[in-house]
């Protein structure tokens, strides 16, 4: 089982970026795939998620500016942010509830 995301950066604030995540290893279709983010000195929260059927949840700190999706064909998952703030600035997972796989993340960093 492996999740692995990738495409952070570093972006100004009010910029984009697109994360990836590739999942392989496990039923992709069966799960709710979800991303996660760790800043420094915090605790890893959840940013947002999609089910099976495509139905997504953001957390109310992202709400409007990020958007979740996925392309079962591929097994991927991917988050657009739009309009970052430097308070997003974190390393970014993508994994399942069930948290079957950490991987190393990916780090994104927005400054101001």
């Amino acid at each position: 089982v492996q999740l692995q995301a990738s495409g952070g950066g570093l972006v100004q604030a009010g910029g984009s970026l697109r994360l990836s995540c590739e999942a392989s290893g496990f039923p992709f279709d069966d799960y709710v795939i979800g991303w996660f983010r760790q800043a420094p000195g915090e605790e890893r929260e959840g940013v947002s998620c999609i089910s099976s059927s495509d139905s997504t949840h953001y957390a109310d700190s992202v709400k409007g500016r990020f958007t979740i999706s996925k392309d079962n064909a591929k097994n991927m998952v991917y988050l657009q942010m739009s309009s970052l703030k430097p308070e997003d600035t974190a390393v970014y997972y993508c994994n399942t509830p069930e948290e079957l796989y950490w991987g190393k993340g990916t780090q994104v960093t927005v400054s101001s």
